[in-house]
């Protein structure tokens, strides 16, 4: 008999109580038609706690996640109420620093021709997987201020790169390549001007590229990556880059895919638990009125099933996220007139069949 799957439920703050809630729907409702054997354990973590009693991570929180659970579903982070977004930050970086998750994966596709903004292009000219460093590069917060608050003010940030952190999430990038069948690989840097820094992420690429020789193993520095995604995505294929670069090339590409609302994504490492999150903002502008888009969440929620296990579920959930966009039953900022709710509803019935 299949081990029960233990999944973390930590809706966040703003939107991300909505589409989780959807989130969480689709769960009960995979669980309930295929049979699944899912447990959501939910949690209270978010800008509401901490403005409660001040806890933002609390350790045992984090130990129950790591030890006992298999997947952590994850709605965004962020409220105008905490102007630090101290638990925002002591959230999202315990989970990704704290338990090791190196590989931020996020696929960039287009579902349908009415989402794809470049002129001349259709859905099927983007399809490709960015594997971005998570827990090294500049995010690391070594530095520091100098003078601060005067106007000799110095401020630092040291951007950390290890060969064992470049070399395991090259490594990874290779390793999906050719599980997926997919030919090409990217190294994204900056070498011509970072020469200690990227010159590692180019020279570990292409040692680690010689094991692979089934895939094409090609290199770009990031403002030219920039420029050609957007003059032709179909070029791209995997690509692998670090923390910096990989957090805003993939925001890039979601304009490719139809915005930041369709963009899922996963943070993992080959074992233990893994955390997925849509990678939208919490958007407390529109918080509550129904207007967040949760295919985003449906589309992670596909990675997941993936990852613990449940071949196809990933394929049959992109599938019907594919058919919201064409019937219309979706939110407005894809094009569509539906409420967030409806959404969700759409979806479940379709798992239903």
């Amino acid at each position: 008999m299949t081990k029960t799957k233990k999944i973390a439920i930590l809706p966040g703050d703003g939107i991300g109580k909505e589409v989780v809630a959807e989130g969480v729907r689709v769960l009960e409702t995979l669980r309930e038609v295929r049979g699944y054997p899912l447990e959501l354990v939910h949690f209270d973590l978010g800008a509401d706690r901490y403005l409660r009693d001040g806890i933002t991570f609390p350790d045992d929180a984090r130990g129950v996640m790591e030890h006992e659970c298999d997947a952590i579903l994850l709605g965004a982070l962020g409220d105008p109420r905490v102007p630090s977004n101290v638990h925002a930050r002591d959230i999202l970086f315990g989970l990704r620093f704290g338990l090791d998750l190196y590989c931020n994966v996020r696929p960039v596709i287009c579902l349908h021709d009415r989402l794809m903004p470049l002129k001349g292009r259709t859905s099927k000219d983007c399809n490709f997987v960015v594997f971005r460093e998570n827990t090294e590069g500049i995010y690391v917060s070594i530095g520091g201020h100098f003078k601060k608050g005067t106007p000799d003010e110095i401020a630092i940030n040291e951007d950390i790169n290890t060969r064992k952190g470049v070399e395991r999430i090259c490594r990874a990038a290779f390793d999906y390549a050719v599980a997926h069948g997919r030919r090409r690989m990217h190294v994204v840097d900056k070498s011509n001007a970072m020469a200690q820094a990227h010159e590692l992420w180019k020279r570990c690429f292409f040692e680690i590229a010689r094991e692979y020789p089934q895939i094409e193993s090609r290199h770009q520095f990031v403002d030219a990556f920039c420029m050609n995604v957007v003059r032709d995505p179909s070029q791209f294929d995997v690509v692998v880059t670090c923390n910096l670069f990989g957090d805003i090339i993939t925001d890039l590409g979601a304009a490719l895919q139809g915005g930041l609302g369709m963009a899922a994504s996963m943070n993992a490492r080959p074992h233990g638990v893994a955390l997925f999150e849509p990678v939208h903002g919490s958007a407390p502008d529109i918080a509550g009125k129904g207007l967040a888009n949760p295919l985003a969440t449906v589309l992670t929620i596909g990675m997941m099933m993936t990852r613990l296990g449940f071949t196809g579920e990933e394929q049959r959930l992109t599938e019907i996220v594919r058919a919201s966009i064409e019937a219309g039953i979706c939110t407005r900022d894809v094009g569509g007139t539906a409420g967030t709710r409806e959404v969700g509803e759409f979806v479940c019935a379709r798992i239903r069949g």
